[in-house]
């Protein structure tokens, strides 16, 4: 039996989107399934993703080697990616991290100025006299020091950079299928994938990326073993005024003697309903989904009151000029690997491949991933470039 793609990926993510597009720019027969962004969170039944946002940082220094190259490599291809789907994504403002200076017991600083030198990354290192007179919005707590990255970092849209690849996979002939898949199994020789539309579409190989939902019990014969975590984030609405005060921002990522009270901030943002918000994450505690019918039910809600909570009176502490309550709080979802790394192997199908396991960290990183993704499709492994882990996949017995 012919089948109707080549390849499909299940999931039209950051992820999947990517890996889409690196497939398409390569052979014919491509096929990505999965659902617009529901109109209303609230009252929807489906599935999310968590690249409903305008803003996740970027930055090319990580301590791992492997996410740094992973982070370098996507970055690197963002100017491209931009020109040909006429889509801009990138704001490239730098990124400021900070926290207890080099010589205590916290050695963050000192790990990300290693890595940057490591990975002969240009950056300035700030005192707290510095960091004062560079970036007099923030007030850090007294004995902090700041590694600012000033270039290949900032912060991209989500949104708009899978708009982007999905639009360049679409421009070479990829199929965008908008529908749910609820199940993918290998039969007669095929891979096949059954939506809650009730349609079914084969392939030689099918590769599953549909982020904290890949831990859906029925989807795949053996799910994926993954932890997936529920996160709150927080938005600050500034006039356009204050946005245009605070231009000099860059993205943040703030590390606290107690770690709980550790955070990550972007700058103002203009959000699709034209108002600026900066957005403030960094739940104080873990909460895990171990169903999908759980991590649905968490989307459909704006997020928790304690995390909320947590993250105001940090917000307040950190930009003390800024005194609005915030605007509002939203719900998204980390998803973690045994390895802490993305998950890019294969099933006990060589027809079935998963692609997910973010950690956290691999929104920038996502054009990267996605290229190893379909790397695993089109030659049936991972070439050796420079990782030194093999990105293995890991299912529930």
């Amino acid at each position: 039996m012919a089948a109707d793609f080549r390849f499909i990926v299940v999931g039209r993510g950051m992820m999947g989107a990517a890996a889409a597009r690196h497939l398409a720019n390569q052979t014919d027969g491509i096929a990505v399934i999965g659902p617009d962004e529901p109109e209303d969170r609230a009252s929807h039944q489906g599935v999310f993703g968590s690249h409903y946002d305008e803003g996740r940082i970027t930055r090319t220094i990580d301590p791992d080697t492997d996410w740094a190259r992973l982070a370098n490599r996507s970055i690197g291809r963002y100017a491209d990616i931009e020109r040909d789907s006429g889509i801009q994504f990138y704001a490239p403002v730098g990124c400021l991290v900070v926290g207890p200076k080099r010589g205590g017991e916290i050695a963050y600083v000192g790990d990300v100025v290693e890595a940057a030198k490591r990975l002969g990354v240009q950056t300035d290192i700030l005192d707290d006299a510095e960091l004062k007179a560079k970036f007099p919005f923030f007030s850090f707590a007294s004995g902090s020091e700041g590694v600012f990255e000033p270039h290949g970092a900032g912060h991209i849209s989500p949104r708009r950079l899978v708009k982007a690849q999905s639009l360049l996979a679409e421009k070479v002939g990829a199929r965008v299928i908008k529908q749910t898949a609820l199940s993918i199994r290998d039969e007669s020789g095929l891979a096949v994938v059954t939506t809650a539309e009730g349609e079914t579409f084969s392939a030689e190989k099918i590769l599953l990326a549909a982020g904290g939902f890949s831990i859906a019990e029925n989807l795949l014969p053996r799910p994926v073993e993954m932890k997936v975590y529920g996160r709150t984030v927080t938005f600050f609405e500034v006039s356009e005024t204050e946005a245009e005060a605070l231009s000099g921002m860059p993205s943040l990522i703030s590390k606290a003697a107690d770690d709980v009270d550790s955070i990550y901030m972007l700058p103002p943002i203009r959000y699709p309903d034209g108002k600026y918000y900066m957005k403030i994450g960094g739940d104080p505690d873990d909460l895990q989904f171990t169903t999908e019918t759980e991590l649905r039910a968490w989307f459909r809600t704006a997020g928790r009151d304690k995390a909320r909570e947590h993250l105001v009176r940090i917000f307040h502490q950190l930009v003390p000029g800024v005194r609005r309550p915030p605007a509002f709080t939203n719900s998204c979802a980390v998803s973690y690997s045994p390895t802490g790394y993305p998950m890019i192997g294969y099933t006990s199908s060589p027809r079935v491949a998963v692609l997910t396991g973010g950690c956290g960290t691999a929104a920038k990183s996502s054009d990267e991933i996605g290229r190893l993704g379909a790397e695993l499709l089109l030659t049936g492994r991972i070439k050796d470039e420079g990782y030194s882990t093999d990105f293995s996949a890991h299912f529930r017995n």
